[in-house]
């Protein structure tokens, strides 16, 4: 089986974030970046599919700029064949649909089975691009997966909806973006990160275009109210409900 696994570099959702002087990005300086935590799920899963089908490759996808090989290592070190960098000083900047055009592009006319995605990645939130990368490709997606089973030609994944558990099948080749309880991603093992040194990890200029979405300004959110007492016990219901109404108008 032969698995595809997009994966993209991302600042850790712990870090304290400063807009950077263009005021369109945020700045890098002390910030930690790490493997976007979907996609370890994503990883383990297109690790684990390969294996059950008695061999295949894995090849991660990355589309960011040149400081990105370090979380493709780690993907290596988890177990990955191969690595592909795409390669683009624009790639922080670049919306969901840019950034699916160019992985759709480098992906296009490579053998693959399955294609998988994190849901989401933790800096934009877009949970757009495994759908769009499917899309521009012309296969089926299946999103936001918790259970997955490949078997005869034809994958049944299952999803958690509101109020519900929903079970699709779709035919291989199929795209599959990765939720929170799909698997436990493995860690990389010392043996894992001396083999990944070996392992081939291309890179190549990305030419993306201009962008559909652009970014004018970046601003941090506005500080909150300060708390306000009214009061203890009963006596202070009355008060709360008219600042219920009046001032914050939720009622």
């Amino acid at each position: 089986m032969d698995v595809i696994v997009c994966v993209k570099r991302v600042p850790s959702t712990t870090t304290r974030v400063v807009i950077g002087g263009d005021r369109k990005s945020i700045d890098p300086t002390g910030v930690e970046f790490l493997l976007n935590p979907y996609d370890e799920f994503a990883v383990e899963e297109a690790l684990k599919q390969r294996d059950a089908a008695g061999g295949g490759t894995v090849t991660a996808v990355s589309f960011g700029t040149a400081e990105a090989q370090k979380e493709l290592r780690t993907v290596l070190a988890m177990g990955a064949d191969a690595a592909l960098l795409l390669q683009s000083a624009q790639a922080p900047l670049c919306d969901g649909a840019t950034t699916a055009r160019a992985l759709a592009d480098a992906i296009r006319g490579r053998k693959f089975d399955l294609l998988f995605f994190g849901k989401q990645a933790v800096d934009m939130d877009q949970h757009g691009v495994g759908p769009a990368v499917a899309t521009l490709l012309g296969v089926p997606c299946i999103s936001e997966v918790v259970h997955l089973e490949v078997k005869d030609g034809k994958v049944t994944a299952h999803r958690e909806v509101e109020g519900a558990h929903e079970i699709v099948e779709a035919p291989l080749p199929c795209a599959v973006t990765a939720q929170k309880g799909l698997n436990e991603p493995r860690y990389a093992t010392l043996k894992g990160i001396m083999a990944a040194k070996k392992k081939p990890l291309d890179v190549v200029d990305a030419s993306v275009g201009e962008p559909l979405v652009e970014i004018v300004e970046m601003k941090m959110p506005p500080p909150r109210a300060a708390g306000k007492m009214v009061g203890e016990g009963p006596e202070a219901v009355p008060a709360l409900v008219q600042l219920l109404k009046h001032e914050a108008k939720v009622l």
